[in-house]
């Protein structure tokens, strides 16, 4: 600065003698003074540049430092989430590891106890029947005619239940097999059909009067398969009347059945409710007291019991549809075995 200011001194003692100076050294002084002058600006704006540089640098370490902290606590939750998944994990398996293990025996005396209970409730249903004198006296037969009288097996029984709609049920089952439609209307099949799924079905319809045990496919979703042709059929036959009542013990179990049941079928959450088509339950009690009461009100309510339920309540088997999935008898564990109740 101070050369500046002796460079601006000498300019100005030039200028009161200019008039002594010849004309080329004005001129060459006038060029100096405004290359000076240029310089200065240029100065001014080269510090203005440098604090416009200074101040974006402090912005971009702030946002940076901002994102690198956000980045930091986002981490530790992820950290901590993944924690709590694989605590979930490890009691899971413990208690997969403590609960089915030894569990086939107790399941066995368990359903056991149903059949002798059935048998019984059988018994008495029928004794009570022959007071009420709804049926002619029969005929009293001699010995020699009572060898010759053919058996009424409770297979011809259970096979006149659907004895009527027995075609239908026929043709519906052949067009999911061989014509699956995955775009058709709510209610209706949307997945393929095999024969090994259409024989559970026929079997669960005919053989069983639509109340028993099916055996297991291997996987809840081809459970949820077999599960979807049977009411989808029903659906045919008896339309709004039909309730779906689905026990699984477990929060993950059920939604798997609803999840399923929206894909085999069309349908989506507006069709699951207290009051809707399709209801969930993880206690047997809430779910009979359900059915008792669609029953009073002209529905039929169709239980569907997920194959993992060890036991089931004896309430339940009072309702004339029920669907309930058993393990292979050949598996380590069984749950329900087919025709059991």
């Amino acid at each position: 600065m101070d050369e500046d200011n002796t460079f601006i001194k000498n300019i100005e003692l030039n200028n009161i003698d200019q008039s002594s100076q010849p004309a080329s050294e004005q001129e060459l002084v006038a060029a100096l003074k405004l290359e000076k002058l240029q310089l200065i600006a240029d100065i001014e704006k080269l510090k203005t540049d440098k604090a416009q540089i200074s101040e974006l640098q402090s912005t971009i370490t702030q946002i940076t430092q901002e994102n690198l902290a956000e980045y930091q606590t986002r981490k530790q939750e992820i950290n901590a989430e993944i924690s709590v998944l694989q605590r979930k994990y490890e009691r899971l398996q413990t208690e997969m590891k403590t609960i089915y293990a030894g569990a086939s025996q107790d399941v066995a005396v368990r359903v056991q106890g149903f059949k002798d209970y059935l048998l019984g409730s059988l018994q008495d249903l029928v004794g009570t029947v022959e007071k009420l004198h709804l049926v002619p006296k029969p005929v009293k037969i001699t010995e020699p005619e009572a060898k010759k009288a053919p058996e009424v097996s409770t297979q011809s029984l259970t096979e006149q239940a659907f004895a009527d709609q027995k075609l239908k049920i026929e043709q519906l089952l052949e067009r999911y097999r061989t014509l699956p439609d995955y775009y058709g209307p709510a209610w209706k099949l949307r997945r393929t059909f095999e024969a090994s799924h259409a024989d559970r079905v026929s079997n669960w319809f005919f053989a069983q009067a639509g109340r028993g045990a099916v055996r297991t496919m291997g996987t809840r979703l081809q459970n949820i398969l077999v599960a979807s042709a049977s009411v989808s059929i029903l659906r045919s036959l008896y339309g709004d009347k039909l309730r779906v009542l689905i026990l699984a013990t477990s929060p993950e179990r059920l939604g798997e059945w609803r999840r399923g049941f929206q894909d085999c079928l069309g349908i989506n959450r507006e069709n699951f409710g207290p009051e809707k088509g399709i209801v969930l339950f993880e206690d047997p009690d809430p779910l009979c007291l359900k059915g008792d009461r669609l029953t009073t009100e002209g529905q039929m309510p169709l239980i569907i019991i997920d194959e993992a339920e060890e036991s089931i309540s004896v309430d339940m088997l009072r309702f004339p549809l029920l669907l309930g999935f058993g393990r292979d008898p050949t598996a380590k564990n069984t749950y329900f075995r087919e025709r059991d109740f």
